[in-house]
């Protein structure tokens, strides 16, 4: 257990000092530059979420294909996420974003990240994506209750995320112990 600890400690050190890297460490001055900065931290850390899950061999149409992540109702993180990925690969997959409204088809994603909505867009579109091999995050109070596999909290100031087991689990999707040990809070499937 303890070297889990280490290499948890490690694996958030490092995404730490990557986003502190691709981004800066000068502290914003305003409101709009602290959201801004939100937005990047978000989509650094959905980028580097893909790093740590494994999804069925049916997800993906080909050993090519790219690997799709979609964003709901948060085009600033879209644009963040798209400037990000590109040129760059999740395993050896090139990474695709596409923006997408409440209320579109959620197939063909493999990362799905919804944005700031109300509780009852946040349930239709995770029920849209339910059974689907993708993984669903979002930045909901409730987002874990209401069927989201990793969910955003901001926490002394600082972005952090949960993750639950179970909706994760129905998807067939695996999320690395390396992932978990770095997560605020693991709802683990009831017994």
């Amino acid at each position: 257990m303890p070297q889990l600890r280490t290499v948890a400690t490690r694996l958030l050190a490092l995404l730490a000092l990557a986003v502190l890297i691709v981004f800066g460490n000068s502290a914003p001055a305003s409101g709009q530059e602290l959201q801004a900065t939100e937005y990047r931290v978000k989509a650094a850390f959905i980028f580097k979420f893909g790093d740590y899950i494994e999804w069925p061999a049916e997800a993906f149409r080909s050993p090519s294909s790219p690997l799709v992540i979609g964003v709901v109702g948060a085009d600033a993180i879209a644009d963040e996420l798209a400037r990000l990925s590109a040129g760059r690969v999740v395993g050896e997959r090139p990474v695709v974003v596409r923006k997408l409204r409440h209320g579109e088809p959620l197939s063909g994603l493999h990362m799905i990240f919804i944005g700031r909505t109300s509780a009852a867009q946040l349930s239709a579109a995770l029920a849209a994506s339910k059974g689907q091999p993708a993984l669903t995050i979002a930045e909901a109070e409730d987002g874990l209750r209401l069927g989201s596999m990793i969910n955003f909290v901001i926490v002394s100031d600082k972005v952090r995320f949960d993750v639950a087991l179970s909706p994760a689990e129905a998807s067939r999707l695996k999320i690395s112990s390396r992932l978990l040990a770095v997560a605020r809070n693991v709802v683990a499937p009831a017994p």
